[in-house]
């Protein structure tokens, strides 16, 4: 019946592996399952068979080995060892052995976990055996990493000093080997290493290849190439350019037949002439490794012809033909076609160049190049064959008062220029054939409506022949609305629109007195926007303006007008108005006015005017009491009124166009006094005297009854009712009330 303690010994195919980075953290579980009564994690480094304590834990306190802080900041989560800021001394076996209390006996637990500690590779360096090889040489790049676990992988880019950046993918390792060095090896160096852990990158490394000076080269501007070397024109500016690869630069020297003439690359001619003819050398010298090179070409001035080619065309039929002109020079100036189809003839001078239609392409582009040693540059003139643009635009015009239609046609452009002919609907000729621009006259009449004629243009590089129709038509409008109805005042607008009629159409509008409407200071206002004519009056009024207008359209074939009514309506008056209230207030300063409106009507405000009632020279002229008052407001309370003077009001509606008739003329009067509250208060005080008068009587005749006299009743008379007998005559009461305000 006494507990006692079993071991399960642990067994190496159960560890666990776990991984860390260093710096890290990482936590190392002990099973799962019930709480433990003590958990103990122990530790074995690599290579060594003795386990060394690191941390214990009963549940209620937990106990961290000083030595622990080597493999980091040690604590206990749980069951579980944490370890953070992690430590490479941390790589090894860890154990936990965990005691349980089960069924009244002890028994032991173990967790066999293998840490890995991996460590970041640091930031790489490439390291140049030679910063400035010589090409030729050898040289070595190495990509230096201090720490980091393996493997690591080694990455390189090469960057030209005017180049882009590229990947060296064919080297992964961690030495670049450049046998034997050359220029294209110039330039910066950066190498990656990457493990499981990072990839970091190196800062890039500048390799400078010592190398030249190559063979120098000459150029000459502006160019000029003979069999010996180069030519160039008297009197032009000449310049010299020598450049030959080398690193570092080269220096330049320009010797003439052998006498140094120049220092630098390049070596300028202001004004050339026959004295400058000679051999030109460049030599260059690199001072680092102390070499040379040179270069030697020939200079000839020459005299060339005046002015440049003329080039022109001549039109014959179903073909072209190309002249080319450039007489004088010395020598004599070489002349050259040469078109988009290849090389034409060459000749001396002079030269022409005959070309059928099919042969010619539509935008073809000729060049004459005169060829002379005189000058840097071929001379050059050019002729551009090309059709025009679009196609042949037709169109109509009346003249001499509508008596003659003329047809016009026109297709500007081209080289040469396109012909352009009439034809009727017949497609029979009509008069004689134009380049660019065809007119022909008709005599206006009726039979010409709905005619149709064409115009065709010809060019050798159109095909088939383009062409243009008109169709002559007698106009033909429309209205916006037939009936237009405003109110006086009001602004009117009539529209118009053109239908369609050729030759082009005169668009006007005639009012109701049949004659033309023109734009002025009578309110008519014509507004004119494509096919359409509109018409707008302002100010409108009914005997000036009303009544029915006319939309005319008129041409050389006939006319046609549609008819528009304008009816301007009276505006409505607004309706009358009357006073219904007009007291003063107090101390006669000012009065409270009311009004009621009769009927309906159209409003848009009151005005309130007065005057002193009094007969006076001034009593006839009203003065304004009161405006902008909104239409809804039916009262008014107006003060600035002399208490002296006894004034008399009106009141008048306004709407938009005018004012209503005025009111009935009233005069203020006096607010009503209320007397009840006065009567009231004297009653109630009159109750209360009388009422302790009373009591005061009685209690004095309780106490002396024979002071008090008595009255004998009337006798009583036969055959009279008792309320008759008691009847008094009647008595007149006056009862005067003074309030004060």
């Amino acid at each position: 019946g006494q507990p006692h303690l079993t071991r399960r010994a642990p067994n190496n195919e159960e560890a666990t592996s776990i991984q860390g980075v260093r710096g890290g953290s990482v936590e190392l579980a002990c099973g799962s399952g019930p709480t433990p009564l003590v958990i103990f994690w122990s530790f074995t480094p690599l290579g060594s068979l003795i386990p060394q304590p690191v941390a214990v834990t009963n549940g209620a306190e937990s106990k961290v080995e000083a030595g622990a802080s080597a493999l980091g900041a040690v604590s206990l989560w749980n069951r579980s060892l944490v370890l953070q800021e992690l430590q490479e001394g941390a790589r090894g076996h860890f154990l936990c052995q965990a005691l349980h209390a089960a069924g009244g006996q002890l028994h032991t637990t173990y967790a066999y976990l293998t840490l890995a500690v991996l460590v970041p590779v640091s930031k790489p360096q490439v390291r140049l055996s030679d910063p400035s090889p010589v090409e030729g040489t050898s040289a070595v790049a190495t990509c230096a990493v201090r720490e980091g676990t393996e493997p690591v992988t080694f990455a390189w880019r090469h960057q030209a000093p005017r180049g882009p950046e590229e990947d060296l993918v064919e080297v992964t390792e961690q030495s670049l080997q450049l046998d034997p060095v050359n220029r294209t090896h110039l330039g910066w160096y950066v190498c990656s290493a990457h493990n499981a852990v990072n990839w970091l990158s190196s800062d890039g490394t500048f390799l400078d290849v010592i190398y030249g000076p190559d063979t120098p080269v000459i150029t000459v501007e502006p160019l000029g190439l003979t069999e010996e070397g180069f030519w160039a024109s008297e009197r032009e500016e000449v310049t010299l350019s020598c450049r030959a690869a080398s690193n570092p630069p080269c220096h330049y020297v320009w010797l003439r037949d052998h006498t140094q003439v120049h220092a630098g690359p390049a070596y300028l001619i202001a004004s050339a002439s026959r004295a400058h003819t000679g051999l030109y050398t460049c030599l260059a010298h690199n001072s680092r490794l102390d070499t040379r090179s040179q270069s030697t070409v020939r200079l000839t001035i020459y005299y060339s012809p005046e002015g440049q080619p003329s080039c022109s065309v001549l039109p014959t039929l179903g073909a072209v033909s190309l002249a080319c002109t450039w007489p004088g020079g010395l020598p004599a100036a070489q002349l050259q076609w040469e078109g988009p189809q290849g090389i034409g003839p060459a000749a001396v001078s002079n030269v022409t160049w005959s070309r059928t239609a099919p042969q010619l392409p539509n935008g073809g582009v000729f060049t004459c190049a005169g060829q002379h040693p005189a000058l840097a540059l071929p001379a050059l003139c050019r002729i551009a064959l090309w059709e025009p643009l679009r196609s042949p635009t037709c169109w109509t015009t009346a003249i001499a008062g509508d008596q003659f239609i003329m047809l016009s046609c026109e297709w500007p452009g081209g080289e040469p220029r396109a012909v352009l002919s009439w034809l009727d609907g017949q497609q029979q000729p009509l008069g004689t054939a134009s380049p660019s621009l065809a007119i022909h006259l008709l005599r206006a009449q009726e039979d010409l409506a709905g005619r149709e004629f064409t115009c065709r243009g010809t060019h050798p590089l159109r095909v088939p022949d383009p062409h243009c129709q008109l169709q002559l038509e007698a106009p033909q409008v429309a209205v916006a609305k037939p009936w237009v109805s405003v109110l006086e005042g009001g602004e009117a607008r009539l529209g118009c629109a053109l239908l369609g009629g050729t030759p082009p159409v005169q668009l006007l509008w005639l009012g109701p007195q049949r004659r033309q409407v023109d734009a002025g200071p009578s309110g008519f206002i014509l507004h004119s926007e494509g096919a359409q004519l509109h018409l707008s009056i302002r100010a409108a009024e009914p005997a000036r303006h009303g009544g029915a207008y006319q939309c005319v359209a008129r041409n050389a074939l006939g006319n046609s007008s549609r008819s528009v009514l304008l009816e301007v309506l009276r505006y409505p008056a607004p309706p009358n108005v009357t006073i219904s209230r007009l007291t003063y207030g107090r101390h006669r300063r000012e009065v409270q006015l009311q009004w009621a409106v009769q009927g309906p009507g159209n409003l848009t405000g009151f005005l309130v005017q007065r005057r002193p009632s009094a007969p006076s020279p001034g009593a006839g002229a009203w003065e304004t009491a009161a405006t902008d008052i909104e239409p809804e407001s039916r009262g008014r309370r107006l003060g600035g009124l002399d208490p002296g003077v006894r004034y008399a009001f009106r009141v008048l509606a306004l709407n938009h166009h005018t004012a209503g008739h005025p009111s009935e003329v009233k005069i203020p009067a006096d607010p009503p006094f209320s007397a009840y509250p006065a009567v009231l208060g004297a009653a109630g005080t009159g109750v209360v005297v009388a009422t302790v008068a009373s009591l005061l009587v009685f209690q004095y005749a309780a106490r002396h009854p024979g002071t008090i006299p008595w009255i004998e009743p009337p006798p009583t008379t036969p055959d009279v009712e008792p309320a008759q007998e008691a009847m008094d005559a009647p008595v007149n009461v006056t009862i005067t009330v003074t309030a004060t305000p």
